[in-house]
């Protein structure tokens, strides 16, 4: 496993993370505690030590299943949840973004983590307004002040959002996440110039393209209604993959996984600090960590790689 800082938290946070919102039960299928516990045994026996999840990946569901399953040695995991949302039932959410709303969603994933501080929390694809508001702001400075919060992070909804990007140094934002892989590189534009700019630690979501980039899906793929990309069927599913067949043709070197290598190429970016793709199983855990492996991609000479900052 390689390392980099994540900006200018200082920290020391592995390239390929692991990622959580399967865990609450829109990807297609139920974990089991052990399931759970596998993986992520597994996952730190490769070098991996991020983990990122939210408060609406089920109710708690996948903060109570990461919480459980890193319980005996939560010092050597950096935990990144969320605030924003209420879980209902699958695929049905309400927003919640008060001040109030962050203190009372904060109480419960520290509940379900079992732990009572967090590594990094982030605003959960809030509109600007919501983005501005300075009570919130106010109550996170408050959480991180009292300890129960070690870093302020913004997991935004658009890959353009100048506005929230551009500010965050301003309002105590210290890590970005976003959408960005092979076959959506509209950070690259403008956003990541600012991240790297303010020095903000990025974290790449949907790496994998929501599996598309797998390699295992071919045009005409379906999924099961109980699978969220069941609900995606109007957002050019097919001339995504047909794309994908061609970068497979003409861009994955021979032999080489593609999903490992979409992985890494993703971190090839001199903005991106780690990966966060999710993960169905420990063949999948192992999979994701061999993109650290190519070296080609995945180079020593980053500009956030691992120098050993205090953390």
């Amino acid at each position: 496993m390689k390392y980099r800082t994540l900006g200018k938290t200082n920290q020391k946070v592995s390239v390929v993370g692991i990622g959580t919102w399967q865990f609450g039960g829109e990807w297609g299928k139920t974990f089991e505690q052990t399931e759970v516990d596998a993986m992520f045994r597994r996952g730190k026996e490769l070098g991996i030590n991020l983990v990122d999840t939210a408060e609406c990946y089920g109710d708690h569901t996948s903060e109570a299943l990461v919480g459980a399953a890193v319980q005996q040695d939560r010092g050597d995991w950096f935990i990144a949840t969320k605030f924003g949302h209420k879980f209902h039932k699958a695929f049905t959410r309400t927003d919640e973004r008060s001040a109030d709303d962050v203190v009372k969603q904060l109480e419960g994933s520290l509940k379900a983590l079992r732990t009572d501080y967090v590594d990094l929390l982030q605003y959960h694809s809030v509109r600007d307004t919501e983005a501005d508001d300075q009570a919130v702001r106010d109550v996170l400075a408050k959480l991180v002040k009292d300890g129960k919060v070690r870093f302020v992070g913004n997991s935004v909804g658009s890959n353009d959002n100048m506005h929230q990007v551009g500010n965050a140094t301003a309002v105590g934002v210290s890590v970005i996440q976003l959408i960005y892989n092979r076959l959506d590189r509209k950070p690259e534009e403008r956003t990541f110039a600012s991240c790297i700019e303010q020095n903000l630690g990025v974290l790449a979501r949907v790496p994998l393209a929501s599996g598309f980039l797998s390699g295992k899906y071919k045009p005409g793929a379906t999924f099961d209604e109980s699978d969220v990309r069941s609900r995606w069927k109007d957002r050019d599913q097919d001339e995504k993959l047909q794309q994908v067949e061609e970068i497979s043709r003409t861009e994955v070197p021979a032999g080489v996984p593609m999903a490992q290598w979409a992985l890494a190429w993703c971190l090839q970016h001199p903005a991106v600090s780690s990966v966060i793709p999710g993960c169905k199983n420990v063949a999948q855990v192992e999979s994701n960590a061999a993109a650290a492996e190519l070296d080609y991609l995945v180079r020593d000479d980053h500009p956030q790689a691992w120098r050993g900052a205090a953390q």
